[in-house]
């Protein structure tokens, strides 16, 4: 019985990434979102001021700026491209935010869940993909995971489950986070 040989960690298929083309689309893709991230909040500022749930956006907005600047850093050190769909992810981002702070602080944090679960599965499956030679940029996607952790739990704990519609809006969040993902990989 012939059986079909074995493949090693070093064998790579035709289309498979390069290390390099891995790194680059890593860096890219988390620096898209953390600037999606960063004008996700900035629309829900806009729309929550003089509301006491600002004070809890702003301050996971502050966090979101940490990890933004880490990935500009990252991008200019490892020479990563970025996406090419930054104008998308500047208005997208904000309408985003903006609209479901109009909604109310409930859908504002409703937003946050969704946003935050596509992202600690997506910072998981990247950080799974490097090896011990990338250890710093694993560090950095886990300190980051966990925090993203943190604010789907606030918003949990702010009342997002009660917003209104809430399976069906953060299905749709978390459909257009996926896509948004998808994209910011490639283009």
């Amino acid at each position: 019985m012939n059986e079909a040989p074995k493949l090693t960690a070093g064998d790579r298929l035709p289309g498979d990434q390069t290390r390099e083309q891995l790194i680059d689309r890593i860096i890219r893709v988390d620096h898209a979102g953390e600037y999606g991230a960063k004008r996700i909040y900035e629309g829900q500022l806009a729309m929550l001021k003089g509301k006491p749930e600002a004070a809890i956006v702003r301050h996971m907005y502050e966090q979101e700026l940490q990890h933004l600047k880490e990935f500009e850093r990252l991008m200019v050190e490892r020479r990563a491209r970025p996406s090419a769909l930054y104008p998308l992810w500047h208005v997208a981002g904000f309408a985003l935010g903006a609209a479901t702070a109009l909604m109310g602080p409930k859908a504002a944090m409703a937003c946050t869940v969704a946003v935050e679960e596509v992202i600690d599965e997506h910072y998981r499956e990247q950080a799974e993909k490097l090896g011990a030679d990338e250890q710093p940029l694993q560090q950095t996607i886990e300190k980051f995971r966990a925090e993203e952790v943190q604010h789907r739990d606030t918003g949990l704990a702010h009342g997002a489950e009660q917003a209104a519609a809430y399976p069906v809006l953060t299905q749709a969040i978390k459909a257009g986070s996926r896509l948004a993902i998808w994209l910011a990989e490639r283009i």
